[in-house]
């Protein structure tokens, strides 16, 4: 990928973000990069994604690459200009999409773009997701020595007709091969995704995936249960009958499975779906999203927060470049939270997280609230804080609810 000569930097005037938004961005402070490219798409993926078929000549890496550092420069200037200086970044996730089609080099001149536009801390995570079946060890020698920290691979499942289902592409023992090249090449923090309650999945293959993510010797799980989005390719099929929709109560089952293997294992959630093993091992940059910090998000359709404003970009990629190459940000629409939606979406985000929601961060009817979850076993009072128990995990959603009808 070249290097290109950008056009004049965007500016906030390109789009109505408030300027206040700007001036004290949050700690920490992390970027999202998203690379909207796909070999395929997985029928239960409603993610802003794209395969080369769906996007013909109208985009193509490099015009996204181009946008991206575009983009970059421009929310740098952003900074400049509203807070006088621009923040440290502490941490980068490179999301997807599939970023390991990018291959070393194409993730090396996105994570350079990035420094260019930014001041990276010493101790700065940076993570990208990979799917297994493009990566190799020279791939994954070529994104350390570039700087990234951290891999997150995604595996779904060690059985074949899970995979299937799924409609993923890379065969049941590539994700744990892959996770094994990652660390023979320095990387100590890999994660695997796992997703529970496809249909057709029994308790011996989460068993089998279980075991696949042990013996990988990785030192962090994410285990979502499989949601049916509307106007995916496997809401079509469950809508037509030719899959049952997942069973609530096989999912709290399976997380129950999950949560006791895995802590066997050594591993502890601090997230409801996720778990690490060993200190350090937490995604920070997630961590960022959960526990009220800023982040802006880079690429087509990508949201950012930064001071309580919420904007997200254009999503078709063609449209995302030729708006940067025009001088303008790529904001599609923005909105200004109120008082109230931040406070509910502190509390939604942090009672998920191990640590809890502080009691001082409830108004006194959630307080009352959550003490009458304590009396149904639902939350644990430690200290100042309200945290979920075991059997307020399963009902995460519903105990929010609760506490902030």
């Amino acid at each position: 990928m070249d290097t290109v000569t950008s056009p004049p930097l965007a500016t906030a005037a390109a789009h109505p973000l408030p300027s206040a938004a700007f001036s004290r961005p949050a700690h920490p402070f992390g970027l999202y990069l998203h690379v909207p490219f796909c070999a395929t798409r997985c029928g239960y993926c409603d993610f802003n994604t794209y395969t080369a078929g769906e996007l013909g000549s109208s985009a193509s890496p490099q015009s996204w690459l181009d946008g991206v550092r575009r983009e970059l420069e421009s929310a740098a200037a952003v900074f400049a200009r509203e807070a006088g200086a621009v923040p440290t970044v502490d941490t980068v996730f490179v999301g997807g999409g599939t970023p390991s089609l990018l291959g070393a080099s194409g993730l090396t001149d996105l994570l350079d773009a990035t420094r260019a536009a930014f001041d990276l801390a010493p101790d700065a995570e940076v993570t990208t997701e990979s799917n297994p079946e493009s990566t190799s060890p020279a791939f994954f020698d070529g994104i350390r020595a570039a700087g990234y920290t951290r891999v997150s691979l995604g595996m779904q499942s060690a059985a074949p007709h899970v995979l299937a289902a799924l409609d993923r592409t890379h065969t049941p023992g590539r994700a744990v091969a892959a996770a094994r090249e990652a660390a023979d090449a320095g990387f100590t923090h890999v994660n695997l995704d796992l997703i529970y309650g496809t249909p057709g999945e029994e308790d011996a293959d989460l068993d089998a995936s279980l075991a696949a993510v042990i013996d990988a010797g990785v030192d962090h799980v994410s285990a979502y249960a499989l949601i049916v989005e509307d106007g995916t390719a496997l809401a079509r099929r469950v809508r037509r009958g030719e899959i049952p929709m997942p069973d609530d109560d096989v999912l709290a089952a399976r997380y129950e499975r999950i949560d006791a293997t895995l802590g066997a294992a050594g591993f502890a959630w601090y997230e409801v779906s996720n778990f690490a093993r060993g200190e350090g091992a937490a995604c920070r940059h997630n961590l960022g999203y959960w526990d009220g910090g800023d982040w802006w998000g880079i690429g087509p359709g990508a949201h950012s927060h930064v001071g309580g404003t919420r904007f997200w970009n254009v999503k078709h990629p063609a449209r995302y470049a030729e708006t940067l190459a025009g001088g303008l940000l790529p904001v599609a629409d923005s909105e200004v939270l109120t008082d109230d939606e931040r406070h509910l979406e502190r509390v939604m985000l942090t009672v998920r997280l191990r640590t809890g929601v502080a009691a001082e961060d409830l108004h006194p009817a959630e307080r009352d609230r959550a003490d009458d979850a304590v009396r149904s076993g639902l939350l644990d009072r430690r200290g100042d804080r309200y945290v979920l128990t075991d059997r307020g995990r399963l009902l995460a959603d519903g105990v929010v609810r609760d506490v902030l009808d």
